[in-house]
């Protein structure tokens, strides 16, 4: 998340793309907002959780795109076990 060659611009898009995969993968109904905030907010979560780990992905875009998609899976599992729902 904090590699330099990953700009604001790029961050949504591939934020948004990683939100969108959770979205299949997970079977929500969000929408491209959600999908956006998702996969930019999951990208740093699972940074952050990785990084506890010792485990890197890797920079750049597919490295961004591949912990974007992880992080929103996490943020979808825990609110439905939150929520107890669908």
């Amino acid at each position: 998340m904090n590699d330099p060659s990953i700009g604001w611009i790029a961050a949504i898009i591939v934020g948004g793309l990683a939100g969108w995969l959770a979205e299949m993968f997970m079977k929500t109904g969000t929408g491209i907002l959600m999908n956006i905030i998702l996969g930019i907010v999951g990208a740093a979560l699972a940074n952050f959780l990785l990084g506890l780990l010792g485990v890197s992905l890797g920079g750049g875009w597919i490295g961004y795109l591949v912990t974007g998609f992880i992080g929103a899976c996490v943020i979808i599992f825990a609110w439905r076990a939150i929520r107890g729902g669908r």
